[in-house]
């Protein structure tokens, strides 16, 4: 059995009560995929009339799960679709024998769900470097068909976690042309997590009809500023895989609704924030705020900078309102700065202005502002218009006890 992990201190109280999405049904089950007795495989089908986007990991050693579920986007939306996720395991660097467990998966969920191949999408979470036992999965595909419902999305969010220490879910309702519109997501991630994207898994769906092309653009800009813009570890997954499927089931065309749109938003953004939150070993949760930049390229680069310095993340650890690490990190990161244009804020403490401690700043302000459960970190660089925003997590014991032993 897995060991288990204490609830991260920054979780919310409850697993969200998300709302059913017409045109698409969940189940979850335990196939002993790394461990026994724990819910580790989940199944989405959706219906005809499915538009499917996504966006996934750029590294070079992706997985064959990420690189199958690429080669299949910008499918028609005639048939239906289906996803199926397992834990424990992430079917990465196996060779031939991953893109054959690939292959075994989906022909067997087309199989039962009497869909084409190239409408099945898997993605796999867990260990590096192991062959996946997919028949293990597969030997539980009649079982999870049959537990097919629109109500076990909870179920699903929670088949999917690793290191998670709570399962993570989102929605809200849009309203166009008078009619509500449901947007519904699920996300697993709590270490290997960096831009790029990070490694997690996430899963949204809604009832709104959605031209295909038109849904890939739309999530791969709103990626950017959401997904794009956390870091947990600066370590980026070979596995993460981020997914949107517009069921249709409403009769609404949301197709390019700016209202919609930001609906999305609001559901990525709380999921990011989740994957922070659930940092390995995290105690504080910390969003840093770039303004004055030259560009806004150069903003998430100093942004990233901060967050990804393990001497900053340690202080913030350690409650130390250590401004000079702040400096130090927008100092190496390659984007422009001017020590002498730059300003630093803690919450609303300002620190530093003009290449030096600021005359007003009292050390205890600082150490006030660091003792919080949430903490802003504010750099204006003075330099021209350029802004971003990025959300981290300190950096604890307990990130090298996780890891330390993640294989045992």
């Amino acid at each position: 059995m897995a060991k288990s992990l204490p609830r991260s201190p920054l979780a919310p109280a409850e697993f969200p009560a998300l709302p059913a999405i017409g045109g698409v049904r969940f189940a979850a089950a335990a196939a002993g995929v790394k461990y026994q007795g724990r819910t580790d495989v989940m199944l989405a089908v959706m219906d005809p009339g499915t538009s499917v986007a996504g966006v996934f990991t750029r590294s070079a050693t992706r997985s064959a799960p990420v690189l199958d579920c690429q080669e299949k986007l910008g499918g028609g939306t005639d048939q239906g679709a289906a996803i199926l996720v397992n834990s424990g395991n992430s079917n990465a660097f196996t060779g031939h024998y991953g893109q054959s467990s690939v292959a075994e998966i989906t022909a067997a969920v087309a199989a039962l769900t009497d869909l084409p191949q190239t409408r099945i999408f898997t993605a796999s979470t867990g260990v590096i470097g192991e062959p996946l036992p997919h028949d293990r999965i597969v030997a539980k595909l009649d079982e999870l068909n049959a537990g097919l419902s629109d109500t076990e999305m909870k179920a699903a969010a929670e088949a999917i976690m690793t290191t998670d220490t709570f399962a993570k879910g989102a929605s809200t309702t849009v309203e166009i042309e008078g009619k509500p519109v449901q947007i519904a997501g699920i996300a697993k991630g709590s270490g290997m997590v960096a831009p790029d994207m990070a490694t997690m898994l996430v899963y949204i769906f809604t009832d709104a009809a959605y031209e295909q092309a038109s849904l890939q653009a739309l999530l791969s800009a709103q990626n950017e500023t959401s997904f794009n813009c956390i870091t947990v570890d600066s370590d980026t997954s070979t596995s993460d895989s981020l997914m949107l499927c517009a069921t249709g089931a409403s009769d609404v065309d949301a197709t390019g609704n700016a209202d919609f749109a930001k609906g999305l938003r609001t559901v990525m953004l709380d999921l990011a924030h989740q994957v922070v939150r659930d940092g390995e070993g995290a105690t504080k949760f910390v969003e840093i705020q770039v303004t004055g930049a030259a560009t806004d390229a150069d903003a998430k680069i100093h942004g990233l900078a901060i967050a990804n310095s393990p001497l900053v993340k340690t202080a913030i650890a350690g409650e130390d309102p250590n401004w000079g690490r702040v400096v130090m990190a927008i100092g190496k990161s390659g984007a422009k700065a001017d020590r002498d244009l730059l300003s630093i804020s803690f919450g609303d403490v300002l620190v530093a202005e003009n290449g030096w401690v600021a005359p007003t700043y009292k050390e205890e302000q600082g150490a006030a502002e660091m003792q919080k459960a949430e903490i802003a970190i504010k750099v204006d660089l003075g330099l021209g218009d350029g802004t971003s925003t990025v959300w981290t997590c300190d950096l604890t014991h307990q990130y090298i006890t996780i890891n330390a032993d993640y294989r045992s």
